[in-house]
């Protein structure tokens, strides 16, 4: 099986697998149908990488309505995967007014689809992808949606967040409100659930005080590889144990020394190795601590 995945890879044009882990890991935040869709690798594959390096479970992540269909049917057809279901605060504002009642009715549904559906996003507020104010307002408002569907059906909630931004992927300085007040605000206003996830931690250490005085988990993707996310590390250093998840947001955010190429949560291991760097883990305890997080941020194993 090793051989014939390290082909299909190749093939792909996408990294070879890394060295496997010295125990099994959870990919907190990933998208395997975004994954077929641009690097064409069938979720089964995809899985079955992730295998062969020690990432054995994973929690696939819907972006609207038919990601959020595929992540359901992914995680009822695979004991190893978990389902979040929400409309991305982008795709939110792409449908607007007229249409987005119809959505979120849909996530209501697939939220009570059973317990393979363990969350309700990705969710949140966005000001690099939408600018304009009425977009932006509609976000505030369908995230408040959101996080009243965590509080209706004991999920999870999973956070979106991006600040307006003149580069991509954390890099450049912000201007003007920043949506991370703006989360913390809807959040404050509507209750903050249970357990939260700030999926691919972009803020720096004073947020991530507000967050983990809340319980949040501070999810750290392939950017806390990068040179630039000083702020990022400065959270992570800050971080509670039991607060650190590690993710993929696959097919994007892949860590160094792979970054450039196409993400996938076989090279999950790349990020986790960090973390236990940063964090002066060991792997073994690494990869349990991790995973022991994961099973928690999500109400339990699977």
């Amino acid at each position: 099986m090793n051989e014939a995945i390290r082909e299909v890879l190749a093939e792909a044009g996408l990294p070879p697998l890394p060295e496997p882990l010295a125990a099994p890991l959870v990919d907190s935040h990933t998208h395997l149908d975004t994954v077929a869709d641009i690097v064409h690798l069938d979720p089964a594959i995809s899985l079955a990488a992730a295998r062969e390096v020690g990432v054995t479970h994973i929690a696939q992540i819907g972006c609207d309505v038919e990601g959020s269909e595929f992540a359901e049917e992914l995680a009822r057809t695979h004991k190893n995967v978990i389902a979040a279901v929400a409309i991305h605060p982008n795709d939110a504002a792409r449908l607007g007014r007229k249409k987005i009642g119809d959505a979120l009715k849909r996530i209501d549904d697939l939220a009570s689809a059973g317990d393979h559906v363990r969350a309700i996003g990705e969710t949140g507020i966005d000001h690099f992808g939408t600018t304009d104010d009425e977009g932006q307002a509609l976000q505030r408002e369908v995230f408040a949606a959101h996080i009243a569907l965590a509080h209706e059906h004991g999920l999870t909630l999973a956070i979106h967040m991006r600040d307006a931004r003149n580069g991509g992927e954390g890099d450049g300085p912000t201007q003007g409100r920043q949506a991370h007040e703006d989360v913390v605000d809807v959040l404050d206003s509507e209750g903050w659930p249970e357990r939260v996830i700030m999926h691919c931690y972009s803020g720096d250490a004073d947020l991530a005080r507000i967050c983990l005085g809340h319980g949040a988990y501070l999810s750290f993707s392939g950017t806390i590889t990068f040179n630039s996310a000083g702020p990022q590390r400065d959270a992570l250093a800050i971080a509670p144990d039991d607060r650190i998840l590690v993710e993929t947001d696959a097919p994007f955010l892949t860590p160094v020394p792979r970054r450039g190429k196409r993400n996938g949560p076989y090279l999950l291991p790349h990020t986790a190795r960090f973390v236990a760097q940063q964090r002066g883990w060991d792997e073994t305890r690494a990869c349990q601590q991790l995973t022991d997080n994961a099973f928690s941020a999500y109400g339990g194993a699977w």
